[in-house]
């Protein structure tokens, strides 16, 4: 075997024991890290921890490459190719970096903002971070045509024709695309809010906001992949950014309590008002409402401090209880569907009654 080809084997071997070296040096690095109570570092030692490897092997291999290039005719190992390929790889490498390094600042910031439990808006921060990562993409390649001396005006022009092509094709791509970015604009809503359209079977927590489509939990635990373009056709409703809940119900008492119904009104009426968890501020209506058909219809209508749907619920039931008990206080009763029926008497049914045997 001769000497240059020793030489360029040891150098591969040696890459892979840096590398092999460099990955128990990082794993330990980021031990250290994980342990420690700021995020930020375990994002430089994620950033780090492939790209290095890729340098590493790498540029083993280019050294190597270069101890055989005196010694082969092979195109591929002429200095030309050999320089670029130096260049293309630490472009590469410092794209990939740069790339991941985005991205764990990103989920370092998420979970900084949690374990201080502050408020912040996780969409945007994941919009930014896919903004910024693709002006990383897009600064590395526009670098590495430079470096391959590709004019880039060039491409341009042959990439009208087949753009005009490509973006037919693509329109609707297009579209979910542009639709991803109003609702970063508009943001009619955020991952986590409760949504649903009354144009549309769409209801559900939004889990995430993509580039082509919206994935929304449904309340039956099954995922739903909206298409962004959707939302720029229909009426969505975000319960999420309620301030209060509403509670708006009808009691009947019997038309035997009409002379209590005054006071039971003027009861309810001062329960809701002084009730810790209704918004006394808000709109408050308790009033006879109507003449039922088998009751005396009060209606009583309100707001909630609450907007959380369980304590609603615990809310409105005491709400309805309190009812129940101020209607008894006064002596009434709370009525149920009643029907009277009026039976005329029949010609002849008194005489057979009569004259049937005893």
């Amino acid at each position: 075997m001769n000497p240059w080809t020793v030489q360029a084997f040891v150098v591969i071997l040696a890459a892979l024991l840096l590398d092999l070296l460099f990955r128990k040096l990082i794993n330990r690095v980021e031990r250290l890290a994980g342990s420690s109570r700021h995020h930020w570092d375990d994002a430089i030692v994620y950033a780090g921890k492939r790209p290095v490897s890729l340098l590493i092997y790498g540029q083993g291999l280019l050294i190597a490459a270069r101890i055989l290039q005196p010694h082969t005719a092979a195109a591929l190992f002429r200095i030309e190719w050999l320089q670029l390929a130096q260049q293309l790889l630490l472009v590469a490498t410092a794209s990939w970096f740069a790339f991941r390094l985005v991205s764990g600042f990103e989920k370092a910031f998420i979970e900084h903002r949690r374990a201080a439990n502050r408020e912040f808006d996780i969409t945007t921060v994941s919009v930014l971070a896919r903004i910024v990562r693709i002006a990383v993409v897009v600064t590395g390649v526009l670098t590495a045509l430079s470096i391959l001396e590709i004019p880039i005006s060039g491409l341009l022009a042959a990439g009208g024709v087949g753009g005009i092509a490509i973006g037919l094709a693509a329109r609707d791509l297009l579209a979910n695309f542009f639709g991803g970015f109003m609702v970063f604009m508009d943001r009619p809503f955020s991952v986590g809010d409760w949504v649903r359209s009354p144009d549309r079977d769409i209801e559900g927590v939004v889990q995430k906001i993509g580039w082509r489509v919206t994935t929304i939990m449904k309340f039956d635990r099954r995922p739903m992949y909206v298409p962004n373009a959707t939302f720029t056709t229909i009426t969505v409703e975000n319960p999420s950014r309620m301030t209060h809940r509403r509670i708006f119900e009808h009691v009947g008492v019997r038309y035997d309590d009409f002379a209590q119904v005054k006071s039971i009104v003027d009861s309810i009426r001062s329960m809701l008002q002084t009730h810790e968890d209704i918004a006394a501020d808000e709109t408050l209506i308790v009033h006879f409402n109507q003449f039922g058909a088998s009751s005396l219809d009060i209606m009583f209508y309100c707001f909630t401090r609450t907007t959380q749907w369980i304590e609603y619920h615990r809310v409105r039931e005491d709400v309805l209880l309190r009812i129940g008990e101020i209607i008894e206080q006064h002596g009434g009763e709370i009525a149920f569907p009643t029907r009277t029926l009026k039976i005329d008497s029949v010609p002849g049914a008194l005489e057979r009654q009569e004259n049937q045997p005893s």
